[in-house]
């Protein structure tokens, strides 16, 4: 049997909850939490675990901040993702049902990447933050009343 490094270690502070992954240089990644409230609060029961095992002397971390929003949105109707990927412009959409259920959409001036599901259900990510989301939803809402 050979002896594998390991790169990551992984917190789950109980099931289907946010996971925290723990990587070796000492950075980590949350993902998962519902709001920034638990996103904050989880941080801070963290550090303040790791802070009680003496793996770290204080329980703080300036650098902390959010990289990726991923938020979801149901349009309450069902698509063509055939017909949305010509009316969105080849050039900024991609798809391809046999390798991804969904459309990929990268609207010009918005940070977001929107991935379109058939059955209505939109995801939104790649945001750094919930109002710029919120921008790319209602970008998104304007440019399908163009093509439906």
């Amino acid at each position: 049997m050979t002896l594998i490094s390991i790169l990551a270690c992984i917190f789950d502070s109980r099931k289907m909850a946010p996971l925290i992954t723990v990587y070796r240089t000492g950075k980590y990644i949350i993902t998962g939490p519902t709001s920034e409230e638990e996103l904050f609060d989880l941080r801070e029961r963290f550090l303040k675990f790791l802070s009680d095992m003496d793996v770290i002397e204080n329980a703080t971390d300036e650098w902390f901040a959010v990289q990726n929003y991923v938020c979801t949105e149901d349009l309450g109707q069902t698509l063509n993702l055939n017909a949305l990927a010509i009316g969105l412009g080849l050039e900024r959409t991609e798809y391809e049902p046999e390798q991804f259920p969904g459309l990929i959409y990268r609207p010009e001036g918005y940070d977001g990447v929107v991935l379109l599901f058939a059955t209505g259900r939109v995801v939104i990510t790649g945001c750094r933050s919930v109002d710029a989301a919120e921008k790319t939803f209602s970008n998104l809402e304007s440019d399908l009343k163009k093509c439906i």
